[in-house]
Protein backbone atom coordinates (compact mmCIF):
# COMPACT_ATOMS: atom_id res chain seq x y z
CA UNK A 1 0.00 0.00 0.00
CA UNK A 2 1.39 3.64 -1.16
CA UNK A 3 0.17 6.56 0.93
CA UNK A 4 1.36 10.60 0.57
CA UNK A 5 3.82 9.30 -1.77
CA UNK A 6 4.67 12.98 -4.45
CA UNK A 7 8.36 13.17 -5.82
CA UNK A 8 9.77 14.70 -9.01
CA UNK A 9 12.04 13.08 -11.71
CA UNK A 10 13.76 15.10 -13.90
CA UNK A 11 15.92 14.82 -17.40
CA UNK A 12 18.99 13.29 -17.07
CA UNK A 13 18.57 12.41 -13.34
CA UNK A 14 19.33 9.09 -11.50
CA UNK A 15 17.09 8.63 -8.43
CA UNK A 16 17.66 5.38 -5.95
CA UNK A 17 14.07 4.04 -4.70
CA UNK A 18 14.78 1.52 -1.62
CA UNK A 19 13.36 0.19 1.01
CA UNK A 20 12.59 -3.27 2.94
CA UNK A 21 10.60 -5.91 1.45
CA UNK A 22 7.23 -4.77 1.88
CA UNK A 23 7.75 -1.33 1.99
CA UNK A 24 5.97 -0.75 -1.52
CA UNK A 25 8.77 -0.28 -3.93
CA UNK A 26 6.99 -2.71 -6.18
CA UNK A 27 3.47 -1.01 -5.76
CA UNK A 28 5.09 2.26 -6.79
CA UNK A 29 6.49 0.95 -9.87
CA UNK A 30 3.54 -0.69 -10.89
CA UNK A 31 1.81 2.78 -10.67
CA UNK A 32 4.15 4.74 -12.32
CA UNK A 33 4.08 2.07 -15.03
CA UNK A 34 0.15 2.54 -15.69
CA UNK A 35 -0.44 -1.35 -14.57
CA UNK A 36 -2.60 -0.08 -11.40
CA UNK A 37 -4.23 3.42 -10.84
CA UNK A 38 -4.16 5.45 -7.89
CA UNK A 39 -7.36 5.89 -5.45
CA UNK A 40 -5.91 9.50 -5.80
CA UNK A 41 -3.12 12.08 -7.00
CA UNK A 42 -1.90 12.09 -10.53
CA UNK A 43 1.51 10.47 -12.58
CA UNK A 44 2.19 12.64 -15.71
CA UNK A 45 5.47 12.53 -17.85
CA UNK A 46 6.42 15.55 -20.06
CA UNK A 47 2.94 16.71 -19.45
CA UNK A 48 0.80 13.69 -20.39
CA UNK A 49 -0.91 11.85 -17.88
CA UNK A 50 0.02 8.66 -17.02
CA UNK A 51 -3.13 6.20 -16.08
CA UNK A 52 -2.66 2.96 -18.17
CA UNK A 53 0.12 1.06 -20.39
CA UNK A 54 -0.50 2.49 -23.05
CA UNK A 55 -0.48 6.15 -22.02
CA UNK A 56 2.69 4.94 -20.13
CA UNK A 57 3.96 3.73 -23.96
CA UNK A 58 3.01 6.30 -25.92
CA UNK A 59 4.92 8.68 -23.44
CA UNK A 60 8.01 6.91 -23.95
CA UNK A 61 8.03 5.16 -20.19
CA UNK A 62 10.01 1.56 -19.89
CA UNK A 63 10.27 -0.39 -16.87
CA UNK A 64 12.33 -3.18 -16.47
CA UNK A 65 10.34 -5.89 -13.93
CA UNK A 66 11.79 -7.49 -11.00
CA UNK A 67 10.84 -10.83 -13.01
CA UNK A 68 10.52 -9.80 -16.50
CA UNK A 69 7.49 -10.10 -18.57
CA UNK A 70 7.96 -11.56 -21.38
CA UNK A 71 6.14 -13.54 -24.71
CA UNK A 72 6.77 -17.23 -24.39
CA UNK A 73 6.03 -18.40 -27.75
CA UNK A 74 7.97 -15.78 -29.27
CA UNK A 75 11.56 -15.90 -30.52
CA UNK A 76 14.58 -13.76 -29.14
CA UNK A 77 14.72 -11.47 -31.84
CA UNK A 78 10.47 -11.33 -31.92
CA UNK A 79 10.51 -10.75 -28.48
CA UNK A 80 13.48 -7.93 -28.26
CA UNK A 81 10.82 -6.27 -31.19
CA UNK A 82 7.84 -6.68 -29.80
CA UNK A 83 5.68 -3.44 -30.00
CA UNK A 84 8.68 -1.82 -31.85
CA UNK A 85 8.98 -4.00 -35.41
CA UNK A 86 10.22 -2.49 -38.69
CA UNK A 87 7.77 -3.44 -41.30
CA UNK A 88 8.87 -3.88 -45.23
CA UNK A 89 6.50 -3.71 -48.19
CA UNK A 90 4.38 -1.15 -49.43
CA UNK A 91 1.10 -2.55 -47.71
CA UNK A 92 1.07 0.20 -44.96
CA UNK A 93 -0.18 -1.38 -41.90
CA UNK A 94 -0.13 -4.88 -43.78
CA UNK A 95 3.32 -4.55 -43.82
CA UNK A 96 4.98 -7.61 -43.15
CA UNK A 97 8.24 -7.12 -40.13
CA UNK A 98 11.26 -6.92 -41.41
CA UNK A 99 13.39 -10.27 -40.47
CA UNK A 100 16.80 -9.33 -41.71
CA UNK A 101 17.05 -5.97 -40.10
CA UNK A 102 15.48 -7.45 -36.49
CA UNK A 103 17.94 -9.94 -36.64
CA UNK A 104 21.24 -7.57 -37.44
CA UNK A 105 19.73 -5.43 -34.34
CA UNK A 106 19.17 -8.05 -32.16
CA UNK A 107 22.84 -9.49 -32.78
CA UNK A 108 23.96 -5.63 -32.21
CA UNK A 109 22.10 -5.07 -28.96
CA UNK A 110 23.32 -8.65 -27.24
CA UNK A 111 26.79 -8.12 -28.37
CA UNK A 112 26.47 -4.60 -26.34
CA UNK A 113 25.12 -6.60 -23.61
CA UNK A 114 28.14 -9.55 -23.58
CA UNK A 115 24.87 -12.06 -23.89
CA UNK A 116 25.25 -15.10 -25.49
CA UNK A 117 22.45 -17.01 -26.98
CA UNK A 118 22.43 -20.47 -28.40
CA UNK A 119 20.23 -18.78 -32.10
CA UNK A 120 18.27 -15.51 -32.23
CA UNK A 121 15.29 -18.16 -33.20
CA UNK A 122 15.29 -19.34 -29.42
CA UNK A 123 12.20 -19.92 -27.86
CA UNK A 124 11.43 -17.45 -24.82
CA UNK A 125 10.58 -20.36 -23.34
CA UNK A 126 13.64 -21.99 -23.40
CA UNK A 127 15.80 -19.22 -21.61
CA UNK A 128 17.08 -18.95 -18.54
CA UNK A 129 15.66 -16.54 -15.79
CA UNK A 130 18.88 -14.63 -16.44
CA UNK A 131 18.79 -14.54 -19.76
CA UNK A 132 14.89 -13.76 -19.60
CA UNK A 133 16.44 -10.84 -17.62
CA UNK A 134 18.68 -9.56 -19.94
CA UNK A 135 16.37 -9.70 -23.13
CA UNK A 136 13.62 -7.30 -20.97
CA UNK A 137 16.54 -4.89 -20.78
CA UNK A 138 17.14 -5.43 -24.39
CA UNK A 139 13.96 -4.68 -25.43
CA UNK A 140 14.21 -1.06 -23.42
CA UNK A 141 17.69 -0.56 -25.08
CA UNK A 142 15.40 -1.09 -28.70
CA UNK A 143 12.61 1.81 -27.39
CA UNK A 144 14.82 4.50 -26.62
CA UNK A 145 12.75 5.67 -23.70
CA UNK A 146 12.33 9.18 -21.89
CA UNK A 147 12.08 7.58 -18.53
CA UNK A 148 13.42 4.16 -17.63
CA UNK A 149 11.79 2.73 -14.09
CA UNK A 150 13.99 -0.40 -12.85
CA UNK A 151 12.85 -2.37 -10.47
CA UNK A 152 14.93 -4.86 -8.43
CA UNK A 153 16.58 -7.01 -11.50
CA UNK A 154 19.99 -7.49 -9.87
CA UNK A 155 19.21 -10.82 -7.94
CA UNK A 156 19.03 -12.63 -11.05
CA UNK A 157 21.97 -11.35 -12.60
CA UNK A 158 25.30 -12.54 -12.12
CA UNK A 159 28.17 -9.75 -10.97
CA UNK A 160 29.07 -9.30 -14.28
CA UNK A 161 25.43 -8.21 -15.40
CA UNK A 162 25.05 -6.19 -12.99
CA UNK A 163 27.95 -4.13 -13.89
CA UNK A 164 26.47 -3.96 -17.53
CA UNK A 165 23.12 -2.39 -15.82
CA UNK A 166 24.82 -0.06 -14.11
CA UNK A 167 26.72 1.25 -16.87
CA UNK A 168 23.77 1.67 -19.35
CA UNK A 169 22.20 3.62 -16.67
CA UNK A 170 25.23 6.07 -16.33
CA UNK A 171 24.48 6.13 -20.59
CA UNK A 172 20.96 7.13 -19.91
CA UNK A 173 21.44 9.66 -17.49
CA UNK A 174 24.31 11.41 -20.23
CA UNK A 175 21.77 11.05 -22.56
CA UNK A 176 18.83 13.08 -20.63
CA UNK A 177 17.05 10.28 -20.13
CA UNK A 178 15.17 9.87 -16.23
CA UNK A 179 15.65 6.47 -14.11
CA UNK A 180 13.71 5.24 -11.16
CA UNK A 181 16.07 2.88 -9.74
CA UNK A 182 14.64 0.55 -6.98
CA UNK A 183 16.77 -1.66 -5.44
CA UNK A 184 17.95 -2.98 -1.64
CA UNK A 185 21.80 -3.12 -2.93
CA UNK A 186 23.11 0.13 -1.59
CA UNK A 187 26.18 0.06 -3.47
CA UNK A 188 24.72 0.29 -6.79
CA UNK A 189 22.54 3.02 -5.44
CA UNK A 190 25.49 4.41 -4.09
CA UNK A 191 27.39 4.32 -7.47
CA UNK A 192 25.01 5.88 -10.14
CA UNK A 193 22.56 7.32 -8.28
CA UNK A 194 22.18 11.44 -7.89
CA UNK A 195 19.49 11.31 -4.74
CA UNK A 196 18.22 8.49 -2.82
CA UNK A 197 14.58 7.96 -1.24
CA UNK A 198 13.27 5.74 1.36
CA UNK A 199 10.18 3.56 1.89
CA UNK A 200 9.01 2.25 4.56
CA UNK A 201 5.26 1.19 5.38
CA UNK A 202 4.11 2.92 1.90
CA UNK A 203 5.66 6.18 2.63
CA UNK A 204 8.67 8.42 1.84
CA UNK A 205 10.49 8.44 5.34
CA UNK A 206 13.64 9.65 4.18
CA UNK A 207 15.97 11.58 1.14
CA UNK A 208 19.06 12.74 0.77
CA UNK A 209 21.42 13.90 -2.00
CA UNK A 210 23.59 10.66 -2.79
CA UNK A 211 27.28 12.14 -1.86
CA UNK A 212 25.36 13.69 1.27
CA UNK A 213 24.42 10.88 2.78
CA UNK A 214 26.00 7.38 4.18
CA UNK A 215 24.60 3.73 3.81
CA UNK A 216 24.14 3.98 7.70
CA UNK A 217 21.85 7.05 7.09
CA UNK A 218 20.01 5.08 4.84
CA UNK A 219 19.71 1.67 6.54
CA UNK A 220 18.90 3.78 9.69
CA UNK A 221 15.80 4.96 7.73
CA UNK A 222 14.78 1.44 6.06
CA UNK A 223 14.53 -0.26 9.23
CA UNK A 224 13.82 3.03 11.64
CA UNK A 225 16.76 2.51 14.12
CA UNK A 226 17.48 5.30 16.40
CA UNK A 227 21.27 4.89 17.47
CA UNK A 228 24.52 3.27 16.18
CA UNK A 229 24.31 0.53 18.41
CA UNK A 230 21.53 -0.90 17.38
CA UNK A 231 22.28 0.01 13.85
CA UNK A 232 25.29 -2.00 13.02
CA UNK A 233 24.28 -5.36 14.08
CA UNK A 234 21.46 -5.30 11.71
CA UNK A 235 23.24 -3.73 8.74
CA UNK A 236 25.38 -6.86 9.14
CA UNK A 237 22.34 -9.67 9.32
CA UNK A 238 20.99 -7.35 6.32
CA UNK A 239 23.75 -8.52 4.11
CA UNK A 240 25.39 -11.16 5.62
CA UNK A 241 22.24 -13.40 6.43
CA UNK A 242 19.64 -12.54 3.59
CA UNK A 243 18.64 -16.33 4.29
CA UNK A 244 17.40 -15.76 7.55
CA UNK A 245 16.12 -12.78 6.49
CA UNK A 246 14.08 -14.10 4.00
CA UNK A 247 12.27 -17.06 5.88
CA UNK A 248 11.63 -13.72 7.95
CA UNK A 249 10.19 -11.84 5.51
CA UNK A 250 7.88 -15.21 4.42
CA UNK A 251 6.38 -15.26 8.20
CA UNK A 252 5.44 -11.96 8.25
CA UNK A 253 4.11 -12.22 4.56
CA UNK A 254 1.93 -15.14 6.38
CA UNK A 255 1.04 -12.97 8.96
CA UNK A 256 -0.65 -10.29 6.75
CA UNK A 257 -2.41 -13.42 4.89
CA UNK A 258 -3.65 -14.51 8.19
CA UNK A 259 -4.91 -11.40 9.51
CA UNK A 260 -6.06 -10.42 6.39
CA UNK A 261 -8.83 -13.65 6.57
CA UNK A 262 -8.95 -14.11 9.57
CA UNK A 263 -9.79 -10.58 10.55
CA UNK A 264 -14.06 -11.80 11.21
CA UNK A 265 -12.45 -14.96 12.79
CA UNK A 266 -12.85 -15.65 16.99
CA UNK A 267 -10.39 -15.03 19.89
CA UNK A 268 -8.41 -18.30 18.94
CA UNK A 269 -7.20 -17.26 15.99
CA UNK A 270 -6.27 -13.52 16.65
CA UNK A 271 -3.97 -14.97 19.39
CA UNK A 272 -2.55 -17.17 16.90
CA UNK A 273 -1.07 -13.67 14.95
CA UNK A 274 -0.15 -12.91 17.97
CA UNK A 275 2.07 -15.79 18.63
CA UNK A 276 3.58 -15.69 14.87
CA UNK A 277 4.28 -12.03 15.14
CA UNK A 278 5.93 -12.81 18.38
CA UNK A 279 8.04 -15.22 16.77
CA UNK A 280 9.18 -12.81 13.89
CA UNK A 281 10.43 -10.50 16.52
CA UNK A 282 12.08 -13.17 18.51
CA UNK A 283 14.14 -14.25 15.50
CA UNK A 284 15.08 -10.58 14.30
CA UNK A 285 16.40 -10.09 17.93
CA UNK A 286 18.37 -13.13 18.10
CA UNK A 287 19.30 -12.32 14.49
CA UNK A 288 20.98 -9.29 15.13
CA UNK A 289 22.51 -10.54 18.74
CA UNK A 290 24.15 -12.97 16.61
CA UNK A 291 26.17 -10.79 14.12
CA UNK A 292 27.45 -8.51 16.97
CA UNK A 293 28.68 -11.15 18.91
CA UNK A 294 30.79 -12.42 16.07
CA UNK A 295 31.65 -8.69 14.77
CA UNK A 296 33.16 -8.36 18.42
CA UNK A 297 34.62 -11.66 17.96
CA UNK A 298 36.28 -10.87 14.85
CA UNK A 299 37.37 -7.59 15.83
CA UNK A 300 39.18 -8.43 19.27
CA UNK A 301 40.82 -11.53 17.12
CA UNK A 302 42.36 -8.77 14.79
CA UNK A 303 43.26 -6.55 18.16
CA UNK A 304 44.86 -9.14 20.28
CA UNK A 305 46.70 -10.74 17.26
CA UNK A 306 48.04 -6.79 16.81
CA UNK A 307 49.64 -6.33 20.35
CA UNK A 308 50.88 -9.78 20.45
CA UNK A 309 53.28 -9.09 17.08
CA UNK A 310 53.76 -5.95 18.69
CA UNK A 311 55.38 -6.94 21.47
CA UNK A 312 57.64 -9.79 19.87
CA UNK A 313 58.86 -6.96 17.59
CA UNK A 314 59.90 -4.75 20.18
CA UNK A 315 60.85 -7.00 22.92
CA UNK A 316 61.90 -10.30 22.11
CA UNK A 317 63.48 -10.07 18.86
CA UNK A 318 65.41 -6.98 20.33
CA UNK A 319 66.52 -9.32 23.39
CA UNK A 320 67.73 -12.28 20.88
CA UNK A 321 69.66 -9.06 18.77
CA UNK A 322 71.37 -7.87 22.18
CA UNK A 323 72.19 -11.46 23.23
CA UNK A 324 74.14 -12.28 19.97
CA UNK A 325 75.75 -9.14 20.37
CA UNK A 326 76.88 -10.63 23.81
CA UNK A 327 78.36 -13.52 22.32
CA UNK A 328 80.58 -11.85 19.87
CA UNK A 329 82.38 -9.76 22.60
CA UNK A 330 82.76 -12.98 24.95
CA UNK A 331 83.83 -14.97 21.91
CA UNK A 332 86.55 -12.35 21.59
CA UNK A 333 87.73 -12.11 25.19
CA UNK A 334 88.76 -16.16 25.25
CA UNK A 335 92.59 -16.72 25.78
CA UNK A 336 92.16 -19.99 23.44
CA UNK A 337 89.00 -20.36 21.39
CA UNK A 338 89.91 -22.91 19.27
CA UNK A 339 87.91 -25.50 21.46
CA UNK A 340 84.78 -23.30 22.22
CA UNK A 341 84.78 -21.66 19.02
CA UNK A 342 82.41 -24.02 17.68
CA UNK A 343 79.82 -24.08 20.00
CA UNK A 344 79.83 -20.35 20.10
CA UNK A 345 79.08 -20.30 16.39
CA UNK A 346 76.75 -23.20 16.69
CA UNK A 347 75.29 -20.79 19.18
CA UNK A 348 74.91 -18.11 17.11
CA UNK A 349 73.67 -19.46 14.35
CA UNK A 350 70.46 -20.97 16.36
CA UNK A 351 69.56 -17.70 17.65
CA UNK A 352 69.45 -16.01 14.27
CA UNK A 353 67.61 -18.73 13.37
CA UNK A 354 65.21 -17.88 15.91
CA UNK A 355 65.38 -14.28 15.23
CA UNK A 356 64.10 -15.11 11.42
CA UNK A 357 61.15 -17.51 12.84
CA UNK A 358 59.91 -15.13 15.39
CA UNK A 359 60.06 -12.50 12.43
CA UNK A 360 58.14 -14.99 10.55
CA UNK A 361 55.74 -15.50 13.27
CA UNK A 362 54.95 -11.48 13.16
CA UNK A 363 54.37 -11.61 9.43
CA UNK A 364 52.04 -14.12 9.65
CA UNK A 365 50.17 -12.76 12.85
CA UNK A 366 50.30 -9.12 11.30
CA UNK A 367 52.37 -8.23 8.37
CA UNK A 368 54.81 -5.27 9.43
CA UNK A 369 54.42 -3.80 5.51
CA UNK A 370 50.65 -2.52 6.08
CA UNK A 371 51.21 -0.40 8.75
CA UNK A 372 54.28 1.57 6.93
CA UNK A 373 54.07 0.83 3.13
CA UNK A 374 50.09 -0.09 2.56
CA UNK A 375 48.28 -3.12 1.70
CA UNK A 376 49.96 -3.47 -2.16
CA UNK A 377 52.92 -3.68 -0.50
CA UNK A 378 52.13 -6.52 2.28
CA UNK A 379 49.98 -8.56 -0.76
CA UNK A 380 52.85 -8.40 -2.94
CA UNK A 381 55.13 -9.71 0.45
CA UNK A 382 53.23 -12.58 1.26
CA UNK A 383 52.65 -13.83 -2.06
CA UNK A 384 56.22 -14.05 -3.38
CA UNK A 385 56.75 -15.86 -0.29
CA UNK A 386 53.64 -17.94 -0.41
CA UNK A 387 54.32 -18.92 -3.83
CA UNK A 388 57.95 -19.95 -2.77
CA UNK A 389 56.81 -22.18 -0.51
CA UNK A 390 54.10 -24.28 -2.23
CA UNK A 391 55.14 -23.74 -5.67
CA UNK A 392 51.93 -22.30 -7.51
CA UNK A 393 52.46 -19.41 -9.34
CA UNK A 394 51.03 -16.56 -8.67
CA UNK A 395 49.44 -13.47 -11.34
CA UNK A 396 49.41 -10.29 -9.49
CA UNK A 397 47.03 -7.27 -10.80
CA UNK A 398 47.23 -4.60 -8.15
CA UNK A 399 45.26 -0.95 -8.68
CA UNK A 400 48.59 1.22 -8.48
CA UNK A 401 46.36 4.14 -7.92
CA UNK A 402 45.15 2.98 -4.63
CA UNK A 403 45.35 5.10 -1.83
CA UNK A 404 45.27 4.18 1.73
CA UNK A 405 42.51 2.83 3.65
CA UNK A 406 41.12 2.79 7.11
CA UNK A 407 43.58 0.20 8.87
CA UNK A 408 39.91 -2.55 9.19
CA UNK A 409 39.85 -3.03 5.23
CA UNK A 410 43.26 -3.03 4.81
CA UNK A 411 43.86 -6.08 7.08
CA UNK A 412 40.43 -7.74 6.24
CA UNK A 413 41.85 -7.63 2.62
CA UNK A 414 45.16 -8.80 3.36
CA UNK A 415 43.46 -11.80 5.51
CA UNK A 416 40.95 -12.87 2.60
CA UNK A 417 44.02 -13.15 0.53
CA UNK A 418 45.63 -15.24 3.01
CA UNK A 419 42.73 -17.51 3.57
CA UNK A 420 41.52 -17.54 -0.23
CA UNK A 421 45.49 -18.92 -0.72
CA UNK A 422 45.30 -21.31 1.87
CA UNK A 423 42.82 -22.52 0.60
CA UNK A 424 43.93 -22.96 -2.96
CA UNK A 425 47.07 -25.01 -1.63
CA UNK A 426 44.83 -27.09 0.33
CA UNK A 427 41.89 -28.22 -1.90
CA UNK A 428 42.31 -26.75 -5.23
CA UNK A 429 45.06 -28.62 -7.18
CA UNK A 430 45.79 -25.92 -8.86
CA UNK A 431 49.48 -24.56 -10.64
CA UNK A 432 48.42 -20.95 -11.08
CA UNK A 433 46.34 -18.46 -9.27
CA UNK A 434 45.51 -15.09 -10.48
CA UNK A 435 45.27 -12.14 -7.39
CA UNK A 436 43.10 -8.89 -8.88
CA UNK A 437 42.37 -5.64 -6.35
CA UNK A 438 40.94 -3.07 -7.97
CA UNK A 439 38.76 0.04 -8.00
CA UNK A 440 35.54 -1.05 -9.89
CA UNK A 441 32.29 1.60 -9.45
CA UNK A 442 32.48 4.66 -7.08
CA UNK A 443 33.81 3.65 -3.76
CA UNK A 444 34.18 -0.02 -4.77
CA UNK A 445 37.58 -2.65 -4.11
CA UNK A 446 36.80 -5.63 -6.27
CA UNK A 447 38.94 -8.68 -4.83
CA UNK A 448 39.22 -11.69 -7.07
CA UNK A 449 41.13 -14.61 -6.43
CA UNK A 450 40.84 -17.35 -9.41
CA UNK A 451 42.58 -20.35 -9.59
CA UNK A 452 43.00 -23.37 -12.45
CA UNK A 453 42.28 -26.50 -9.84
CA UNK A 454 39.33 -28.80 -10.35
CA UNK A 455 36.86 -26.13 -9.24
CA UNK A 456 33.38 -26.93 -6.90
CA UNK A 457 31.77 -30.23 -7.46
CA UNK A 458 28.09 -29.17 -6.06
CA UNK A 459 27.27 -25.60 -4.86
CA UNK A 460 28.74 -24.20 -1.80
CA UNK A 461 27.08 -24.88 1.59
CA UNK A 462 28.88 -22.58 4.61
CA UNK A 463 26.68 -24.44 6.97
CA UNK A 464 27.64 -27.89 5.90
CA UNK A 465 31.21 -26.69 5.78
CA UNK A 466 31.03 -25.64 9.35
CA UNK A 467 29.41 -28.70 10.65
CA UNK A 468 32.53 -30.83 8.85
CA UNK A 469 35.21 -28.21 10.41
CA UNK A 470 36.41 -26.46 6.97
CA UNK A 471 36.10 -22.84 8.05
CA UNK A 472 38.18 -21.13 5.49
CA UNK A 473 35.08 -20.14 2.81
CA UNK A 474 33.27 -19.13 6.39
CA UNK A 475 35.74 -17.04 7.77
CA UNK A 476 35.77 -15.23 4.18
CA UNK A 477 31.92 -14.61 4.28
CA UNK A 478 32.35 -13.29 7.55
CA UNK A 479 35.06 -10.81 7.19
CA UNK A 480 33.43 -9.54 3.74
CA UNK A 481 30.51 -9.17 5.82
CA UNK A 482 31.91 -7.11 8.76
CA UNK A 483 33.45 -4.81 6.07
CA UNK A 484 29.82 -4.08 4.11
CA UNK A 485 30.59 -6.49 1.46
CA UNK A 486 29.30 -8.98 -0.92
CA UNK A 487 31.15 -12.34 -1.29
CA UNK A 488 30.49 -15.21 -4.73
CA UNK A 489 32.35 -18.30 -5.78
CA UNK A 490 31.92 -19.90 -8.93
CA UNK A 491 33.56 -22.29 -10.89
CA UNK A 492 35.77 -20.66 -13.84
CA UNK A 493 35.02 -21.21 -17.57
CA UNK A 494 38.03 -23.71 -18.40
CA UNK A 495 38.01 -25.09 -15.17
CA UNK A 496 39.19 -24.32 -11.67
CA UNK A 497 37.79 -21.65 -9.16
CA UNK A 498 37.02 -17.90 -9.35
CA UNK A 499 36.10 -15.97 -5.70
CA UNK A 500 34.87 -12.47 -6.07
CA UNK A 501 34.44 -9.90 -3.35
CA UNK A 502 33.00 -6.58 -3.40
CA UNK A 503 33.71 -3.83 -0.65
CA UNK A 504 32.40 -0.60 -0.37
CA UNK A 505 35.01 1.95 1.44
CA UNK A 506 35.55 5.75 2.11
CA UNK A 507 38.95 7.00 1.36
CA UNK A 508 41.56 8.43 4.16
Amino acid sequence: MIDEVSFDLAPGEVVGLTGQSGAGKSVLVRLLAGLEKPDTGVISTRGQLINSTQSAFRAGLAVIHQQPVLVEHLDVASAIFLGHEVGRGWLGWLSLPNQRHHDTMARQILAQLGLELPSLRTLVRNLSSEQRQMLAIAQVLIRKPQVVIIDEPTPLLRYEYQQTLLELIREWQAQGVAVLFSSQNLDHLFAVSNRILVLRRGRFVFEAATEKTTREEVVRAQIGARDQQHLTPIIWALENYHRASQQAEALRQSQSSLEHDLASQNQLNRQLIGQLDQQVSNLDRANAALQEAQRRLLSEREGERKVLARELHDQVIQDLVSLNYDIDNLRSQIDDPEQASLGLDDLRDNIRQLVSTVRAICGNLRPPTIDSLGVNAAIQSFVRDWSSRSGIEVQLDLDDDLERLPEMLEISAFRMIQEGLSNVRKHAQATKVGISLRTTARRTLLLTIADNGRGLQSEINLAALANAGHYGLLGMSERVALVGGRFRVHNRAGGGLILEIEIPYQPL
